[in-house]
């Protein structure tokens, strides 16, 4: 496994860089900068900024994901998910967080609130076809293995 560089332009000074919290973490936490205190109702969803912009190499791109705790303690998640953010983006990362508890959830500043995955994109070219070869499932759809 070898490192891949990415450019970062801290916009919160106060909150520290996401990083990895073990030595075989795919992905590194990202904090919440808000303002003041964000109060999310039961079905409410938000933007919420991270503080962070990105310069990724080409090739790759950052995959915005939901902490298993949030989601499993309060039902708090990412709406969009996985969020993409693309390698030509230098914009500042915000996570679309919905709640889909029973209780109102108060993201506070420096809160982990969502995890990035940096990982390499794969780029595919069409290849038009008047039939496309055979497999066991065919065009079988939802439910379609059994199981």
């Amino acid at each position: 496994m070898s490192d891949v560089t990415v450019l970062v332009r801290r916009l919160a000074a106060d909150l520290p860089l996401p990083r990895y919290e073990s030595a075989d973490a795919a992905g590194m936490d990202l904090l919440a900068a808000v303002e003041a205190d964000l109060a999310l109702a039961p079905g409410a969803f938000a933007l919420v900024p991270t503080g962070l912009a990105i310069a990724l190499p080409p090739g790759h791109e950052a995959q915005v994901r939901p902490r298993s705790g949030l989601a499993a303690k309060h039902g708090v998640t990412v709406l969009n998910s996985p969020g993409t953010v693309d390698a030509d983006y230098r914009g500042e990362i915000k996570v679309i967080l919905i709640n889909h508890g029973s209780a109102a959830f108060v993201v506070t500043r420096g809160m982990r609130i969502a995890q990035m995955v940096v990982a390499p994109v794969t780029r595919i070219a069409w290849q038009e076809e008047d039939a496309l070869p055979e497999s066991r499932r065919g065009a079988g759809g939802f439910g379609s293995t059994g199981h």
